[in-house]
């Protein structure tokens, strides 16, 4: 706090005075007016585009239309019953938030780095007729403001905050908590010197509680603009008990350049005590605003002498706050200068511990004169540190906001808060830097035109998806450019042109994943894409080099029926092995690739595994035989078995399935066999062995896989299974993933298997595809999938968040503890707990990130909700897991590009206490297998799952 500046008590002489005060006055009038052309002044809901000039306060007020969404929330009027105060006009119109969680103004034309007085209006007056009070949050850009709590339909609430706006324009936000629908009647912005209310900086703003003009003659009047130029709102203060006198003078009391300029009009009252001996004692009500959101309280008293005292007379009070004395010094004790506009205010935040603050002025014992008191404020402070997303991020996604009109609900900053993240994005959070977004979904947005040039300002962005929508003309060579993008789905419009030279080079080198099939107009075609006279000059050429070539293969094919002829048994030899080759046009990102499948006889089979003799694996269709071809290449033949359950028709599905995809994550047909009753089919050869086999400790020497190699095996399985949705044409659901059906070659990089019971499905339906079987594993199998039979791909992602908790945990899907017990319970049970290391695979010995292992559980968690509306997309996943595995890149907490790590939730380190659960019953189907342990824990326990999940991060 600060010791005021000693205040002379004897008077000034007349003329001086007199011209100080038409001084005043003057200077008044000028700063009001030159403020006046600075204020902004909105009245919400009122309707078309027209402004008006209030009566009252001489103020120019303009619609909100132009400070907000067309299709955000709806007008409303208020009618006023009779009896009520009349009210300023601003007051009468409503706009209301009946739809989305978030929707704000933006207020724009600001000095960035400036300090302001921000105001919003809120008087609820019954105007949609349901008489609910609501309550919800107010929010100043990223950082909540204040809760809007009505008790009164017709008692008007103001919101006030001090703040020092870090850019040219500020968002204020209304968020709907559930309890009401939000509201507002009026937004009113009025720019302030910046020594004025020195506590409120760069990173903290101050809220206003209460703000009293005290000892004022005509109780009915509050005042504003134009007696205060800052438009500061001055509440009458009365005295019920009328235990205290009022002092008033007609003369200005000019405030004297200090930190807060009272008006003269609050200054020229003041109360007092009847009796030298009497306390003034005021309580005020500081449990209003919540604790959790404060940094502390600040108080500002205004003082004056407004008579003029005799010299032998004093006027020397002490000052108590909550009954601890304020000042300090050799008096301890305060002393108001005659017609002096004085202040005494903290220095810095205060914190209380009662939820009233109790304001006590005592005489000394010098004293002749009672106390007195003009004006008092007390505000809360608020933390404005929260930083915002990027500003390039923001300034371009805005600009694409623009471009195509989207409807979704985007209001405010794109990425914070975490609950109301705009639809479609997904963003990046680092602690000592802002939030950026690295993904964006505008899939299925009716977006039509040309691509808007802003999307190359997304420097962060790494995966784009556009498709399924009217955009035309040419592909942009500047997305190319940008240097984090790794997909871009542009499939299903209508673009036309070639692909630019930059994404042809990033495809080359495998960087870009470009995904443009369903455009009839775009040329894929390097050699149809030239223009008519080039390819005419070059047709020349061509027949000119076919012709040479005929005669070169005429020559040679006598020579070659020269040789046959005296290798008749070699021939014969050759002509029992059949090949034929079955090609088919996959279009993947930018390039037609060829798929030659080789087809095996049974006899080939036999000599490339040497009699079948060693056996690699089963499963449902057969066992699996290494194998070695004429060039020494490895592979893998699974040799279907007369006895399995799988026939003709998931062999079929199979080898349709590889013929068309393709992807480093997915593991690669060679060829096939349908020799008579023997079917095969032939991969290449993943040495390492499957999944299940390395959790389980496969290494004889004894070691287990890092929680980095885990991590990667997890994002490359995310990246196959999010190729099947969203590369194939049609998509695919797996419908078996487990970490059996996930492959490792030398390097230990993954790759999804066997796809003989997968299903295509139709994007326009949902995701889902209609059966009539159940299929899967069980432990891995969808609870929805098993109650409805349709699978999805949210059906892939919860058998996927089985394999993450494989990772994490070391143990299979279905333990004995002693008891069956899916993983997922199992993990559910510790992890409320806390206990994270109950979780983790002991093996590791401790050498992992434990952010990472946290986040990567959460992930788990989230893929196994009972609501696959719950669930992540798997493109989300990728998206994560690349988050995870940074996190994991070095256990200091430094990745190799000097991020952070992930730190979870601000309450501790464990993000899961308080988690709940939720139970729900499991049907028993035997899951197309055997009855296995699952089958009698499903029928013995109720499986759990979140109910509204860990906190958020």
């Amino acid at each position: 706090m600060e010791l005021p500046k000693p205040r002379a008590s004897t008077a000034m002489p007349m003329a001086r005075l007199l011209l100080l005060c038409l001084a005043t006055s003057s200077v008044l009038e000028v700063v009001a007016q030159s403020n006046l052309g600075r204020f902004i002044s909105i009245d919400c809901g009122l309707p078309g585009q027209t402004g008006y000039v209030d009566n009252r306060s001489t103020l120019s007020y303009a619609t909100d239309a132009a400070f907000i969404d067309a299709n955000a929330g709806s007008n409303h009027n208020i009618s006023v019953q009779s009896g009520t105060p009349t009210l300023p006009k601003s007051l009468y119109s409503v706009r209301s938030f009946p739809d989305g969680a978030r929707n704000c103004h933006t207020i724009g034309s600001l000095e960035s780095g400036l300090k302001y007085l921000i105001r919003g209006d809120f008087l609820y007056g019954n105007y949609d007729g349901l008489n609910r009070l609501p309550v919800f949050d107010l929010y100043l850009g990223v950082n909540l403001w204040t809760t809007v709590n009505i008790s009164n339909p017709y008692g008007a609430v103001y919101a006030e905050a001090i703040v020092v706006v870090p850019d040219d324009s500020v968002q204020v936000c209304l968020m709907n908590t559930g309890s009401g629908t939000p509201f507002i009647n009026g937004l009113d912005l009025r720019p302030l010197k910046n020594k004025l209310y020195p506590l409120a900086n760069e990173t903290q703003a101050l809220v206003l509680l209460h703000r009293l003009n005290l000892g004022p003659t005509d109780t009915s009047i509050t005042i504003s603009y134009p007696d205060d130029p800052y438009d500061r709102i001055w509440t009458p203060y009365v005295d019920a008990t009328q235990q205290w006198g009022e002092i008033s003078t007609d003369v200005e009391v000019p405030y004297n350049a200090d930190n807060f300029e009272a008006p003269s009009a609050v200054m020229q009252t003041a109360i007092t005590t009847q009796n030298v001996s009497d306390s003034i004692e005021l309580t005020l009500d500081l449990g209003s605003f919540p604790a959790d959101l404060l940094l502390g309280y600040i108080q500002v008293l205004h003082f004056a002498e407004l008579k003029k005292l005799p010299s032998n007379s004093l006027r020397q009070f002490y000052i108590y706050r909550n009954g601890a004395l304020q000042l300090s010094g050799l008096e301890n004790a305060y002393t108001p200068g005659y017609l002096w506009n004085g202040d005494f205010y903290s220095g810095s935040p205060f914190q209380s511990s009662s939820s009233d603050y109790i304001l006590t002025l005592n005489a000394t014992p010098k004293s002749t004169m009672p106390p007195i008191i003009n004006a008092i404020e007390i505000f809360s402070v608020i933390s404005t540190a929260l930083v915002g997303t990027d500003l390039n991020d923001v300034s371009a996604i805005t600009e694409i906001k623009g471009d195509y009109q989207v409807s979704k609900n985007w209001m405010g900053d794109p990425c914070i808060p975490t609950s109301v993240v705009w639809v479609g994005l997904t963003c990046s959070y680092a602690v000592s830097t802002p939030p950026i977004i690295t993904s964006i979904n505008m899939s299925f947005s009716a977006l039509d035109g040309l691509l808007s040039s802003s999307f190359a300002n997304l420097r962060n962005v790494q995966y784009l998806n556009l498709s399924n929508n009217n955009l035309i003309g040419s592909i942009p060579d500047a997305l190319s450019q940008l240097p984090s993008l790794t997909l871009l789905d542009l499939s299903n419009n209508k673009l036309n042109g070639s692909i630019p030279p930059g994404f042809l080079k990033r495809i080359q080198d495998g960087s870009l994943d470009l995904r443009y099939g369903n455009n009839p107009n775009l040329c894929t075609n390097s050699r149809a894409c030239q223009p008519a006279q080039v390819r005419s000059k070059r047709a020349i050429i061509i027949v000119a080099i076919v012709v040479v070539i005929t005669v070169i293969v005429m020559l040679v094919a006598v020579l070659l029926f020269c040789v046959l002829r005296r290798n008749k048994k070699a021939l014969k030899l050759k002509n029992e092995r059949t090949t034929s080759t079955s090609t088919a046009n996959v279009i993947y990102g930018d390039s037609s690739l060829r798929l030659e499948n080789r087809r095996f006889t049974y006899n080939e089979l036999d000599i490339i595994t040497t009699n079948f003799q060693q056996v690699l694996g089963k499963g449902g269709f057969g066992y699996v035989y290494h194998g070695i071809l004429e060039d020494g290449v490895q592979v893998a033949v699974k040799l279907r078995s007369h006895s399995s359950n799988q026939g003709v028709k998931e062999f079929i599905a199979e080898a349709q399935i590889l013929t068309r995809i393709h992807h480093k994550n997915l593991v690669n047909m060679i060829g096939y066999c349908k020799d008579a009753e023997y079917m095969a089919l032939v991969y290449e050869y993943m040495p390492e062995g499957n999944l299940r086999e390395h959790i389980a400790g496969k290494d004889l020497n004894g070691g287990c896989l890092t929680w980095r190699q885990r991590l990667r095996i997890a994002l490359e399985s995310a990246q196959g299974l999010e190729y099947l949705h969203n590369g194939c044409n049609p998509p695919l659901i797996h419908r078996d993933v487990k970490t059996t059906n996930i492959l490792l070659n030398t390097q230990l990089e993954a790759k999804i298997a066997d796809f003989g019971l997968s299903k295509a499905f139709s994007v326009n339906n949902d995701a889902y595809v209609s059966t009539n079987t159940l299929v899967g594993t069980p432990g891995y199998v969808d609870p929805e999938y098993q109650a409805t039979m349709q699978p999805s791909t949210k059906s892939n992602v919860y058998s996927f968040g089985v394999v993450l908790l494989e990772l994490i945990t070391g143990k299979p899907a279905i333990l004995h503890d002693p008891e069956p017990i899916g993983i997922i319970r199992w993990a559910q049970q510790r992890l409320a707990r806390g206990d994270i290391e109950g979780v983790v695979d002991s093996r590791m010995g401790g050498d992992y990130d434990v952010n990472s292992v946290w986040k990567t559980a959460e992930i788990a968690l989230k893929c196994t909700e009972q609501a696959s509306l719950q669930r992540p997309s798997m493109t989300d996943l990728v998206v994560q897991l690349r988050e995870c595995l940074e996190l994991g890149e070095d256990r200091t907490g430094i990745d190799t590009n000097n991020k952070p790590a992930y730190t979870g939730v601000s309450s501790g380190a464990n993000p899961y206490m308080g988690y709940k659960s939720y139970t729900t019953t499991w049907q028993s189907n035997d899951v197309s297998q055997t009855k296995t342990a699952l089958d009698v824990e499903h029928s013995l326990r109720r499986m759990p799952s979140m109910d509204d999940g860990p906190a958020a991060r």
